[in-house]
């Protein structure tokens, strides 16, 4: 208690630690802060020195059908994987926090295991599952797939939230006479809000940035993520990297 007074009166250790963050997030965010400088690069490959100003790529990209449809679909399918993620990630965290039963370390370690699985091995189980009840190369295929991936995600961040929980909140709104939903509704739900609305963010990120295993299942509806790809690997083919 004491060291952290004393490092609250420093101001060197308090600019110190300022400088830290801020250097941790510039590295982070460095390569979307080039990517954003060479998008308005007239030049078609990132080079430097920069070429001359130019909006050229964000007008091709605005006048490209295939983006918009690949923007649509990414749209609903982040959103409905979000919902459906986080509401799976809130009932599977809070069986592990509410009740205590045989193979509940087992019941944890399978519903924490998805996100483990390298994606080519994921992706290609999918899509043999799928492929077997006709639903590959639909846009519930994804959606499915995605839900897989995610809900781990969202059961950690609200697990995480339940472990602050008080146990004895939940009992005194029983002896108050709430029954169980009415408990559920008016004092573990807020008490998780939070936490439910992370979920929700964190899932739908995720949904949006994960191409590899949308790229196996989709078919003809692809996510913009596959269609960045697929436009990286036409210009790739287009112009080899030991042409000049």
């Amino acid at each position: 208690m004491n060291q952290e007074n004393e490092a609250n009166r420093n101001p060197f250790v308090n600019g110190a630690l300022k400088l830290y963050v801020l250097l941790a997030y510039l590295f982070v965010f460095a390569p979307i802060l080039a990517s954003f400088v060479f998008s308005f690069n007239s030049d078609r490959f990132p080079s430097i020195p920069l070429g001359d100003f130019s909006t050229e790529w964000y007008r091709a990209v605005a006048a490209d059908p295939l983006v918009w449809e690949g923007l649509r679909n990414t749209l609903l399918v982040g959103v409905v994987v979000g919902v459906i993620s986080t509401a799976l990630g809130f009932g599977a965290a809070y069986t592990d926090y509410r009740y205590h039963f045989m193979g509940k370390q087992v019941y944890l370690a399978l519903a924490l295991l998805p996100p483990t699985i390298p994606v080519v091995i994921m992706g290609l189980a999918m899509l043999a599952f799928l492929s077997r009840v006709n639903l590959s190369g639909d846009a519930l295929a994804v959606i499915i797939a995605h839900v897989v991936i995610c809900a781990p995600f969202a059961m950690a961040v609200i697990r995480l939230r339940l472990s602050q929980m008080d146990p004895s909140l939940e009992p005194a709104a029983w002896n108050l006479g709430a029954s169980e939903w009415a408990a559920m509704r008016h004092v573990v739900i807020p008490f998780c809000r939070p936490a439910i609305l992370g979920a929700l963010f964190v899932t739908m990120a995720v949904s949006f940035d994960e191409f590899a295993i949308a790229w196996f299942v989709s078919g003809l509806n692809e996510t913009l993520p596959v269609k960045v790809l697929g436009f990286l690997q036409g210009q790739v083919r287009e112009c080899p990297i030991f042409c000049v």
